[in-house]
């Protein structure tokens, strides 16, 4: 018998010729980077022998998150007591996680999510950038995010009867946020504006940027691509903006709520924490 040849054929983007007409397939990118929670590099138990007080404030925090219930107000852990070496066994245990907050209210705040989904980092800044407080802060969002994001806000907004060419959909837009934002009560369910599913310019998109103006507070998230949540000058209104693995918006909504989901830590997220913590302090002592 003769030996039957099977010819090797690429597959795949570029290995096909191309098309008289110069029609090409679009292909979609692929993710390439999502993040994921990874274990932070710990000291070797030896290391940690004499930072006594670090390691008290980590059992105290693990205490209170095993018995958190999302709900029942936030859990504070001060760390403004602690030395460099102490707040530096504390800064490698927990590490940074996915959300961190901007704050551009009339006290400097820095605020990050730890690797423990639900506990966060609040640190108090005097008017020179000097440290005045430093907590560990257990919530489903900072008591500073809850309670300051919508100050100054206004509770309506007085649209001007003529609106600048282009502006198309905006207007009854910007009439029934004000409407929502009046009637919603807490407890309610968030009532949400998809704007990605309606037919909006660029005119349009400018002129609620204009109308809405912007609030003190603004949420990163880092995953599978990013979400940024801000809030807007419009009492209980916040922008709400999905982008993917390549940085394309692709979801764009505006959300009437008190805060919204995107950024709660949810109760599982709580006990996942203590128990991640847990293991932490095992691998410390």
């Amino acid at each position: 018998m003769k030996p039957i040849e099977i010819p090797v054929v690429g597959i795949g983007p570029g290995s096909q010729p191309a098309e008289t007409d110069g029609a090409a397939l679009d292909y979609l990118v692929m993710p390439r980077e999502m993040d994921t929670y990874t274990p932070t590099m710990l000291p070797e138990p030896e290391a940690v022998v004499g930072l006594r007080a670090g390691m008290d404030k980590l059992r105290r925090l693990h205490d209170r998150l095993a018995v958190f219930r999302v709900g029942a107000g936030s859990e504070v852990v001060d760390l403004s007591d602690l030395d460099v070496a102490n707040r530096s066994l504390v800064d490698q245990a927990l590490g940074e996680g996915e959300v961190s907050v901007r704050y551009a209210g009339p006290r400097e705040a820095h605020i990050q999510e730890t690797r423990l989904a639900g506990v966060w980092r609040v640190q108090m800044r005097g008017a020179h950038g000097g440290l005045q407080r430093d907590t560990l802060e257990i919530a489903d969002i900072p008591a500073l995010v809850r309670h300051t994001a919508f100050d100054g806000a206004r509770e309506h907004l007085a649209l001007a009867p003529e609106v600048p060419d282009g502006v198309l959909n905006a207007p009854p837009v910007l009439v029934e946020l004000v409407d929502r934002s009046a009637a919603w009560r807490p407890g309610q369910e968030a009532h949400v504006v998809n704007l990605t599913l309606l037919p909006q310019t660029e005119a349009d998109l400018a002129y609620l940027q204009a109308q809405l103006g912007q609030g003190p507070v603004t949420l990163l998230s880092r995953g599978y691509g990013n979400c940024r949540i801000s809030a807007t000058g419009l009492a209980r209104v916040w922008w709400v903006q999905h982008f993917n693995s390549e940085d394309k918006l692709i979801l764009d909504t505006l959300v009437v709520t008190d805060v919204p989901a995107e950024a709660l830590a949810a109760q599982e997220d709580m006990e996942d924490s203590a128990a991640r913590l847990a293991e932490i302090l095992d691998a410390l002592t």
